[in-house]
């Protein structure tokens, strides 16, 4: 889709994949592409295919990892540059980056799984003796039954 701009001439917004690639939220153009096509973007509040295309002051929002993440477009590319210029094609909104903080706590401060395992995973040996101990246990089993 052309738009016409003030200073005269018709330029093409990026697609939204190339635009969430460019901007370095994704590590390829396919994985965009992907997230997109399973419907975890939206812009503007309404769900958005690979192909549509951008506009300075839409606002994004996609899940990136465990977060949830709510940006607004600031600035529109068709290339992948550095990570500097990637970063202001986009401005994070306040709510969204104060729910990736809060986020980020909660993992730091979760349990530790690994923590509830007072001896470790067992050795060689230890599964051995417990698989003996199985064999053996079943077949006494069975004779007391008979």
């Amino acid at each position: 889709m052309k738009t016409k701009h003030d200073d005269g001439d018709t330029r093409e917004g990026p697609r939204l994949d190339k635009w969430l690639w460019a901007a370095r939220f994704f590590k390829t153009r396919s994985l965009a592409a992907e997230e997109i096509g399973k419907g975890r973007v939206s812009i503007n509040e309404q769900v958005a295919k690979a192909s549509r295309e951008l506009r300075l002051g839409d606002r994004v929002q996609f899940r990136q990892g465990p977060a949830l993440r709510t940006v607004v477009v600031l600035g529109l590319s068709h290339v992948r540059g550095p990570a500097p210029v990637a970063q202001a094609l986009y401005e994070e909104t306040p709510d969204s980056i104060q729910a990736r903080e809060r986020a980020a706590q909660a993992r730091r401060q979760g349990v530790e799984p690994a923590a509830s395992i007072e001896q470790g995973r067992p050795t060689k040996r230890d599964r051995r003796t417990l698989a003996d101990w199985q064999r053996w246990s079943a077949s006494v089993d069975d004779d007391e039954g008979g």
